[in-house]
């Protein structure tokens, strides 16, 4: 794969954990193609999902639906980078200036 899509989430306790994690589960089920979930990590307040894609604004397109789901859409970020870089294209929100993994 030639990209790392970040889905992030703000997470305030061990329900909203939970509940992402569930998430997580069910995105990977949801992703068609050669996408892969490629796990989580959590800290400061904010949880990441991070899916391995050649087609980063496709698969995010379609995480999106499943985020709108799941009710989680309210306080979603994404970006993406070349697996080998370091610099991440924001995706959303719009007007969202800086996007780091903490």
């Amino acid at each position: 794969m030639k990209y790392q899509l970040v889905i992030q989430f703000q997470a305030a306790g061990v329900m909203d954990f939970d509940r992402l994690v569930a998430f997580e589960s069910a995105l990977a089920d949801e992703l068609v193609g050669p996408d892969e979930v490629d796990g989580h990590d959590c800290g400061s307040g904010e949880f990441n999902i991070f899916i391995l894609t050649n087609h980063p604004t496709e698969t995010f397109d379609q995480a999106m639906k499943a985020v709108q789901r799941a009710r989680l859409a309210q306080s979603v970020r994404a970006a993406y980078r070349d697996i080998t870089g370091d610099d991440y294209v924001i995706l959303w929100p719009a007007d969202l200036i800086e996007f780091r993994i903490t």
